[in-house]
């Protein structure tokens, strides 16, 4: 009986929270990345127009969202078309930096999750993860740098006083991670060092905004031209004195690009 109910709940789709902000029809659904939470989107929501919404989740396992029911891109894609079915309407995805592979990656295990998107909108995204991130998943000591780099007090701040050319000086690139569960930061983090070659979605055909700080990290600015080698229709716009949060670093100028009109006015 205690099997029968360990496979009943396996099977089982976890409900992720969400946070809604504003009620229009337009709906832009937020993916943050890889420390955030469903607040990443919270600074949009002051230029968020009238006839706009954004929808934002607790991605599986972060915040206030149960662990998928297994760790696989599968899994967190069925939780992501379960959520977005439920808004009944087309959407504009939204992918904050790592939020955008996983979305890519939704859209391509589940047919009818992209036929819900109608637009995606990608900050600061990663086309691919530098070797300084696939290092912290390598045995026997990626764990241990892991830990000694995002879940130490001390880690935190060398890291991001390191990092300093690539953020303003009000903003904190390892804040984030005081507050996640690491456990479930470090299996995210070996779910996307197993997201390689992004040539399997160049069969996409959807408008795509592809926004980054100019201050961000070098991998960023090489990543916005391999993602428009692959998406002839893909358009880029660099943020002025923004490093790599621009959400946070460049609100105003980010919710233009965001909430636009029409994809042809800016």
């Amino acid at each position: 009986m205690n099997c029968q109910n360990r496979t009943l709940e396996a099977m089982r789709i976890q409900a992720m929270f969400t946070k809604r902000y504003g009620q229009g029809e337009r709906i832009f659904f937020g993916l943050h990345g890889w420390s955030g939470d469903h607040s990443t989107f919270a600074p949009l929501a002051r230029f968020l127009p009238s006839d706009a919404m954004i929808v934002s989740p607790d991605l599986p396992g972060y915040g206030q969202s149960t662990p998928p029911h297994e760790w696989t891109l599968e899994a967190l894609a069925e939780e992501l078309t379960g959520e977005i079915e439920k808004l009944d309407a087309p959407v504009t995805l939204l992918g904050n930096c790592s939020g955008a592979l996983l979305g890519l990656s939704a859209m391509e295990l589940r047919a009818r999750l992209a036929e819900r998107i109608n637009r995606m909108v990608m900050i600061d995204p990663f086309a691919y993860l530098p070797m300084y991130f696939k290092l912290f998943v390598t045995p026997p000591f990626g764990k241990y740098a892991y830990l000694s780099t995002f879940a130490n007090p001390v880690g935190r701040w060398i890291t991001n006083l390191s990092l300093k050319s690539h953020r303003t000086e009000e903003t904190d690139l390892t804040g984030a991670f005081r507050r996640v569960d690491h456990q479930v930061s470090y299996r995210y983090l070996e779910l996307l060092t197993g997201i390689d070659g992004i040539q399997r979605w160049a069969g996409l055909h959807k408008p795509v905004d592809i926004v980054f700080g100019e201050r961000s990290f070098g991998a960023i600015k090489k990543s916005v031209g391999i993602w428009k080698g692959i998406w002839p229709q893909a358009r880029a716009f660099e943020l002025a004195g923004a490093g790599h949060l621009p959400i946070l670093e460049a609100t105003e100028a980010l919710s233009r690009i965001v909430f636009q009109e029409k994809r042809n006015k800016l």
